[in-house]
C-alpha cells in the first residue's frame, strides 16, 4: 500500500508552520498538496513545500488522489468542512479546537461513522515535554493521588487575525484553552460534576475574551483549573499540580514550536532553567523535562490509516472535551456554575 496522500486546507500560521511542515517529515504520509484561495500564496506553496497547490476546498475533496484532508482553517468552519470531506470519502484531521459546539461535534462524529472514515483532532501538545513529565511523575506515584491541577497558558497582547473574531471561532478559550483542557481531561478520567467559567473582555477592538478561566470539578472531589489569557506580562506557572504525596511546578512552554518555526523541530532543547520542581516529604528536587515529540501525532495518523494502531486522539475523548467547552460557555454567559452530565472516560 502506498503512503496516504494528505492535503492541508489553509496556509496561514497553522497550515504552514505546523501541519505541512510536520507531514513532510518521515511520518508515513505524503504531503500531496495545500489549498489556498490566494494566487500569490499558491505560488509560495509550490516554492516552499514542493507540492500541488489547490485553489478551492471543492477541488480537494473531488480529487480521487487525496486520501486525507487536514483542516488548518478557522474554528467556525471545521464542522461543515469536515462533514463535506468525510461524505466525499476522505479521512479528516482538524486543527484544535475540533469545532465550536457539542452539536457540531456530534454531527462530525456521525459523518465519520456513516462513511467509515478516520476523524481525529490535532492535539499535538499531548506530546509536549511538560505534559509528558507530569504524566511520568503521576505514573511513578511521586505526587500520590493528584487532587488539584492548575494549567496556565498566558501571553501578553491582543489576538491576531481571525482569532480576534467571535464569528470565526476566535478567543483565548478555544485557542490556548483547547490544548490545556484536552490534557486535563486525560489526566482526570472521572465524571465531570461541575464547570465554572469566568471571562474578561479587555480589548474593545475585539469581540472575543481577553482572558478565560475554567474550573472543572470531577467525581471524587478533584479539581482542575485552566487559565488562558492575553494580558499577562508575567505569566503563572505552566503547570502547578498538588497531590497527597507532593507538588510539582513548572514554568515555560515546550521548545518544539520555536525550533519548528526555525526549520528544525528536532533541534528543540528545553532550557535547564525551565525544568520543573518537585517537592515531597523527602525534600525538593529539580525534574529534567521529558523530551517532547510532536512527530508522534502524524506518525500515529499514518499507522491508524494502515490499520496498525488505534488513533491516539479518540472521538470519545474530544467529545468529552467539547461537552466541557459547552458547559463553560453557558457558565460564562450566566455567571453560574453549570452541572453537566459528562460521564467518565472509558477508553
Amino acid at each position: 500500500m502506498s503512503e496516504p496522500r494528505a492535503v492541508v486546507i489553509g496556509y496561514g500560521f497553522a497550515g504552514r508552520s505546523f501541519h505541512s511542515y510536520l507531514i513532510r517529515l518521515d511520518t508515513g504520509l505524503v504531503l500531496h498538496g495545500v489549498c489556498s484561495r490566494s494566487a500569490a500564496t499558491r505560488e509560495r506553496i509550490v516554492r516552499e513545500r514542493g507540492c500541488r497547490a489547490y485553489e478551492s476546498f471543492g477541488q480537494v475533496i473531488e480529487d480521487p488522489d487525496v486520501d486525507l484532508v487536514v483542516l488548518a482553517t478557522p474554528h467556525s468552519v471545521h464542522a461543515d468542512q469536515a462533514v463535506r470531506a468525510l461524505d466525499a470519502g476522505k479521512h479528516v484531521v482538524t486543527d484544535k479546537i475540533m469545532c465550536t459546539s457539542l452539536e457540531e461535534c456530534d454531527r462530525m462524529i456521525e459523518a465519520a461513522r456513516r462513511n467509515d472514515r478516520l476523524l481525529t483532532v490535532f492535539h499535538n501538545r499531548r506530546w509536549d515535554g511538560d505534559y509528558l513529565t507530569l504524566r511520568s511523575l503521576l505514573e511513578e506515584g511521586e505526587l500520590g493521588e493528584l487532587r488539584w491541577l492548575e494549567m496556565a497558558w498566558q501571553v501578553f497582547g491582543p489576538p491576531r487575525g481571525w482569532r480576534g473574531r467571535k464569528d470565526m471561532g476566535g478567543g483565548r478559550l478555544f485557542d490556548l484553552g483547547a490544548h490545556m483542557l484536552d490534557q486535563v481531561m486525560l489526566i482526570f478520567p472521572q465524571a465531570v460534576e461541575s464547570v465554572y467559567c469566568r471571562m474578561h473582555h479587555d480589548y474593545p477592538e475585539h469581540d472575543v475574551e481577553s482572558h478565560a478561566m475554567v474550573v472543572v470539578g470531577f467525581a471524587g472531589g478533584t479539581t482542575a483549573v485552566v487559565d488562558a489569557g492575553g494580558m499577562h506580562a508575567i505569566p503563572k506557572p505552566r503547570i502547578h499540580a498538588f497531590g497527597t504525596g507532593g507538588a510539582f511546578m513548572k514554568h515555560g512552554l515546550d521548545p518544539q514550536e520555536e525550533a519548528m518555526k526555525a526549520g528544525d523541530i528536532d533541534a528543540a532543547v528545553e532550557p535547564a532553567g525551565n525544568y520543573g520542581r518537585l517537592r515531597t516529604r523527602e525534600g525538593e528536587r529539580v525534574v529534567p523535562t521529558v523530551p517532547g515529540r510532536w512527530r508522534c501525532f502524524y506518525e500515529n495518523v499514518a499507522d491508524a490509516l494502515a490499520g496498525r494502531a488505534e488513533p491516539a486522539v479518540k472521538l470519545e475523548e474530544v467529545r468529552r472535551c467539547m461537552a466541557v467547552f459547552d458547559a463553560a460557555l453557558r457558565s460564562a454567559e450566566t455567571a453560574q456554575v453549570v452541572r453537566p452530565d459528562i460521564p467518565p472516560l472509558t477508553s
